[in-house]
């Protein structure tokens, strides 16, 4: 019997928390309703809610957002913009600190997350998975050298809380599997580990 319970929470528990993120990540979505004029939206079109449709309104808005800024006309919107946010005190602070973490995350050309690492944390003889996220720069790179990287090392099971070191290169070990492989490698706690790929010292 109890094998089982088991096998049959192995089956609902991974299905429960993807179906409470996707309800969570649509009903959020769904306020983007809440921009249409109140005649607009579905409840008055239609007499009902139509759960999801703000999901597709949110996709259009940010489709044409991209496609709107991707012109002269557009970039020099964007900049006037980021110019009044600027001369806000507080709100400049969030806004540059976020746009920096995003450009980083989303830019084609940005190397965030693009390598998984093996380093000794917290201390020598334990080791764990982390992701190099850079070089470090500005003053910090003056009293480090260029032998130095930037390192994000995740913990578990959520991967958004973490910490942010700095490592001389001899001390991580680039390895071969892929970011995603990696992800959920410490996500299930070593449980799913990744096949067997060979890794090279830096």
């Amino acid at each position: 019997m109890r094998r089982y319970l088991i096998t049959g929470l192995l089956i609902w528990v991974p299905l429960g928390i993807t179906i409470w993120v996707l309800h969570a990540i649509v009903t959020t979505m769904d306020q983007s309703l809440l921009l249409l004029p109140q005649e607009w939206r579905p409840k008055a079109l239609l007499g009902f809610d139509v759960p999801g449709l703000g999901v597709l309104l949110t996709v259009v808005i940010v489709f044409i957002t991209g496609l709107v800024t991707a012109n002269v006309l557009g970039q020099r919107i964007v900049e006037a913009w980021e110019s009044i946010l600027g001369r806000i005190p507080f709100v400049k602070s969030i806004y540059n600190s976020v746009k920096q973490v995003s450009d980083t995350l989303f830019s084609s050309s940005g190397q965030a997350f693009r390598k998984a690492l093996l380093i000794e944390w917290p201390r020598p003889g334990m080791w764990t998975v982390a992701f190099l996220t850079g070089t470090p720069s500005g003053d910090v790179s003056r009293h480090l050298g260029d032998d130095y990287v930037s390192v994000y090392v995740p913990t578990t099971p959520n991967p958004t809380g973490g910490y942010f070191v700095m490592l001389p290169r001899t001390a991580v070990i680039e390895l071969e599997m892929s970011v995603d492989e990696a992800l959920k490698y410490i996500i299930s706690m070593g449980v799913a580990p990744p096949g067997p790929t060979p890794v090279k010292q830096r």
